[in-house]
């Protein structure tokens, strides 16, 4: 009966581990319990047990819309959608690390310049060229109290395929009001809002009272290594230590993405997993296929990769969850507001799918196999190459740690390729300033999005602006349907027109709210 009550089945159970029956078994006295007593309509309820407080959160958070007759608004103008459409059509590919196509960068480059007047000639801006194709702003606030914020994006895309797409990947076409072409979500949608509402609350005569930056590296699909390492490096000769917070691309809205909701789900990415790419080595002796030792060489590495623990609770998706539960309809409100007491069944039931195992645990790739010479022969040497996406509740010498754990056998040999630490998690409480300052924007914008923290799969910039703030935040303003995903990197990569002119008011509500020194209410845009 529980499973039927939670929307699952028995298929969806197998393997169902003997420790946690105990914990279904409450949730199948609260399945009775909903019945009777436990109604989403009452606003809180709490029911007291043994050092706990059983909790259904109570549905709160209303904001007004940002009408498309505020003061404030920018509709999307055939002006603003050219300026768009002809970024697209520069192919500034990176292709690897320090590969990328300079002509086409330095051309989008001097496009920007010429197509933003105002930003590039009001006496609040300084900007200027990094590394040849990287750009970085400087727009000085009033008050020198305030501490600044960045807006990071970044100017390059990965390669496209001629092949495969409704229309050719750099022609910017649109059909059906989306528009076609790479760079559409990753991440020129980024760069190019911005840029649009800074000025655009430029040309309103807007003077930030705080201080902040924008800065577009050039080869973030490289690893940043030209781009965004040598704008950390500049912001830090120019004195700057601090940052309130930085905004970079990162996850998005995606409609129909968790069970229990019915409306669309903002994640906004309050850390990064690390990674440590590691090789396995296992010598022995040679010999002929007719007359094979008990363990060969293969056999033994083979039993060497095994599954890192869960740990989920310990990272960004125990807040996602919490942060969720509010809008959850029953039973998961229940569950998910109870992670105290529920969470092992939670951490189990996400572990089943890959997509969702990755939240809760460093996630192991066999990405390398290499043994054998010859079919008769038995190989004296195996050798592995693992890729490990490291959650951010672990390091990456605990994960090594674990590894020589399960292997537990002295014959294999582990050796570090190369290695990056799990993001600090930012804060995502009532009182974080750069949290609160996105979360108001999107919902502003985007009024039907429910918002919460959570982890971002993928590596950002964002690391090389560590060192001036924990307080990182990844969201990028688009708007998908699980099927869009794919897109990404993919083939028919697209954002609708309107969903663009969302990311520029995203954008320019974003700098609106972080010139408060503080957190504000939400505010009716139609009174502005």
């Amino acid at each position: 009966m529980v499973w039927i009550w939670l929307g699952l089945h028995n298929k969806d159970m197998e393997g169902f581990p003997s420790e946690l029956l105990p914990r279904a078994a409450i949730l199948q006295v609260f399945c009775v319990v909903d019945m009777v007593a436990l109604t989403p309509s009452r606003p809180h309820r709490h029911v007291r047990t043994h050092r706990q407080t059983w909790t259904l959160k109570a549905h709160t958070d209303d904001v007004f819309r940002c009408s498309n007759i505020s003061a404030d608004f920018i509709p999307l103008t055939e002006v603003r959608l050219e300026n768009f459409r002809r970024s697209l059509r520069f192919q500034t590919v990176t292709k690897d690390r320090q590969v990328y196509d300079r002509d086409q960068l330095a051309q989008l480059v001097k496009f920007i310049i010429q197509a933003y007047p105002t930003v590039h000639s009001s006496p609040l801006v300084a900007y200027e060229v990094i590394a040849n194709y990287s750009l970085l702003y400087k727009v000085q606030g009033s008050n020198t109290s305030l501490t600044p914020y960045l807006l990071a994006s970044h100017l390059d895309v990965v390669p496209a395929p001629d092949k495969g797409w409704d229309a050719p990947p750099f022609s910017a076409d649109i059909l059906d009001d989306f528009i076609y072409a790479r760079g559409t979500i990753d991440d020129k949608q980024g760069v190019m809002g911005i840029l649009e509402a800074v000025e655009f609350l430029l040309s309103n005569g807007f003077k930030p009272r705080r201080t902040f930056y924008i800065a577009f590296g050039h080869d973030e699909e490289g690893h940043g290594v030209d781009g965004a390492f040598n704008i950390a490096e500049t912001l830090k000769s120019q004195g700057l230590t601090k940052l309130e917070f930085v905004s970079d691309e990162g996850l998005t809205i995606i409609n129909g993405l968790v069970p229990g909701l019915t409306r669309p789900v903002g994640l906004l990415g309050t850390s990064e997993k690390g990674q440590v790419l590691l090789r396995l080595r296992v010598r022995g002796q040679p010999g002929h296929s007719s007359m094979p030792p008990k363990e060969s060489t293969i056999g033994i590495l083979a039993q060497a990769v095994r599954r890192q623990p869960s740990m989920f609770g310990r990272g960004p998706e125990h807040h996602m969850f919490e942060h969720l539960a509010p809008k959850m309809t029953q039973p998961l409100r229940l569950v998910m507001s109870n992670l105290w007491l529920f969470g092992p069944i939670v951490s189990w039931y996400l572990s089943k799918a890959p997509t969702t195992n990755a939240i809760i645990r460093t996630v192991t790739a066999v990405t390398m196999f290499n043994a054998g010479i010859k079919n008769n022969v038995i190989p004296s040497e195996a050798t592995a190459v693992v890729n490990h996406r490291i959650h951010p509740a672990q390091t990456v010498q605990e994960v090594i740690d674990i590894d020589r754990a399960l292997i537990d056998d002295d014959r294999v040999e582990i050796e570090v390729m190369s290695s990056m630490e799990p993001h600090p998690q930012a804060p995502s409480d009532e009182d974080s300033f750069g949290y609160h300052v996105i979360k108001d924007s999107i919902r502003e914008v985007f009024p039907e999005v429910v918002v919460a923290p959570g982890l971002m799969f993928a590596n950002t910039d964002t690391r090389f602006y560590l060192q001036f703030t924990h307080n990182v935040y990844r969201f990028s303003p688009t708007f998908m349907q699980p099927t869009d995903v794919a897109r990404v990197h993919g083939l028919n990569e697209r954002i609708s027109k309107k969903n663009y002119e969302q990311a520029i008011n995203f954008y320019e509500h974003l700098i609106l709210h972080a010139d408060a020194p503080g957190l504000l209410p939400y505010h009716n845009h139609d009174e502005v």
